[in-house]
């Protein structure tokens, strides 16, 4: 009997975000063999990672176990590890965990590895910049905020203080909006009476875009909107500026006009950009596929690769008819995919190209203050933040998981409190010693016993020297945005 004759079709999936999850229950009832690989081990709602950064919900609130969800899905295995290789002519993709290399043979692959924030060519900001892509972000940024209020109360000199108090947020996508609007309730409402020797209220927050609208994707009526409820609730909406350095006492920006106009602030957000994952480079080179300027791989209407009708790319790593990187692309894409291989095993006729079909996007500002997108209507205020808190549940994963976000929602919305502020020390250290090493966010724990290297120390507690910025340095792309 040849080897084709004696398996199952084999399926693997890389990545269990929205578009490997989705693939891996639409399969679940067919007659394939699944292995869904992924570099950690939950699958993780990135919409609400803010909400983590900011002390609302905790990080098991938003990343479930993917074994879990999974777990009545027979067909499939999960297995843990980083894909550093695909072998496009062996069909095969080969990951690491720690010490352990496990090669995975295929008949057909899914590829939904996501993205990854984007510096714009400008990686050294990236100490000083965290971006909120990873719960590793989230909590890292939980830690760098609320400890920023309490150096701010042990300083004595008001220029630092100032500094303590001055949270500065690049990006004016959905996610700098949401940042900049919960730093805002934060400062104004949950800690407002929480310290002795500053006023809280008095935080700075600057949102800092080099377009000339925030929220561009929601259209200028909604964006324009948003600068106002932004305006109100105390943030500074910088509009065409690009971001050219930054450092630990803040960042410089710079205007049409080459201006340029430094911002002090200890506490630097980065949410202005994404790009593709590395894999995308990898099946580029073997396919001949293209890339956009996002490092992401165009792929064929049915999202497959030119000349690979086996090779399925789907979500933020794939670049088809400008497409937005949101969830319900990379959901929808992994369904049609998963339908597309099942109708192939039973010989039915192929699926019509792929369409992606948008059901809205909103965006919350602060509380009871959102904008939203619902086909051709435009909501913003109470009834789009309903409508936000409405979507959000549903597609939260697990009742547990609704329940509970449900009731912290209602501690930090109708209340004043946020159910998660405690921090820790070794997240900050510990990013830090993984940066020096060279190491990924998810490596193996044994690798951190090498040497470390020197690295530049980001504490939120000591003065180290500024690093050097050069003003020549290489500028940002324009569209610093999510």
């Amino acid at each position: 009997m040849s080897e084709t004759l004696a398996h199952r079709h084999r399926v693997v999936i890389i990545g269990s975000g929205f578009g490997g999850l989705f693939a891996a229950k639409k399969l679940r009832r067919a007659n394939v063999d699944v292995t869904l690989i992924n570099r950690t081990t939950q699958h993780l709602f990135q919409p609400l990672l803010y909400q983590v950064a900011t002390g609302i919900l905790s990080e098991g609130e938003i990343a479930p176990a993917a074994r879990e969800i999974l777990r009545k899905n027979k067909n499939t295995q999960t297995l843990l590890g980083d894909v550093t290789d695909i072998d496009v002519a062996a069909r095969t993709v080969t990951s690491h965990a720690g010490d352990t290399v496990t090669v995975t043979p295929y008949d057909s692959l899914i590829v939904a590895a996501g993205a990854s924030t984007s510096y714009f060519g400008n990686d050294d900001f990236v100490p000083y910049a965290p971006g909120l892509k990873s719960i590793d972000d989230a909590l890292e940024l939980r830690s760098r905020i609320l400890t920023a209020f309490e150096f701010a109360e042990l300083e004595h000199d008001e220029a630092k203080r100032s500094e303590w108090l001055t949270f500065a947020v690049v990006g004016g996508g959905a996610t700098g909006v949401e940042m900049a609007g919960q730093i805002s309730e934060l400062a104004h409402r949950t800690l407002r009476k929480d310290y002795r020797s500053i006023d809280t209220t008095k935080t700075r927050i600057v949102l800092v875009d080099a377009l000339d609208t925030v929220l561009s994707a929601f259209g200028t009526k909604l964006g324009a909107g948003a600068a106002k409820q932004l305006d109100k609730l105390g943030v500074e909406v910088w509009l065409d500026e690009k971001v050219v350095g930054v450092d630990d006492r803040g960042m410089t920006v710079e205007d049409r006009s080459g201006t340029r106009t430094h911002i002090p602030a200890r506490t630097v957000i980065w949410a202005a950009g994404v790009k593709g994952s590395s894999l995308a480079n990898t099946l580029a080179d073997q396919t001949g596929a293209e890339m956009d300027r996002g490092n992401r791989i165009k792929v064929n209407d049915d999202c497959t690769l030119p000349g690979h009708p086996e090779i399925f790319v789907v979500g933020d790593m794939m670049s088809l008819h400008d497409y937005p990187g949101v969830a319900q692309v990379a959901m929808q894409q992994g369904s049609y995919a998963a339908t597309a291989i099942v109708r192939e095993m039973q010989a039915k006729a192929a699926q019509k190209p792929f369409h992606y079909f948008d059901k809205g996007s909103m965006a919350t500002i602060s509380r009871f203050r959102a904008v939203a997108n619902v086909g051709p209507l435009r909501f913003s205020g109470f009834i789009a933040w309903v409508l936000w808190l409405v979507i959000h549940v549903f597609y939260l994963i697990g009742f547990k998981n609704r329940v509970t976000t449900l009731l912290h929602w209602a501690v930090s919305f109708i209340g004043r409190g946020r159910a998660q502020r405690a921090t820790s020390s070794q997240q900050l250290v510990g990013r830090n010693a993984v940066r020096a090493l060279g190491l990924p966010d998810d490596a193996d724990p044994a690798q951190s016993t090498e040497p470390a290297r020197t690295a530049p120390t980001v504490s939120q507690g000591a003065e180290p020297e500024p690093a050097p910025v050069s003003p020549t340095q290489p500028e940002p792309e324009p569209a610093q945005r999510r």
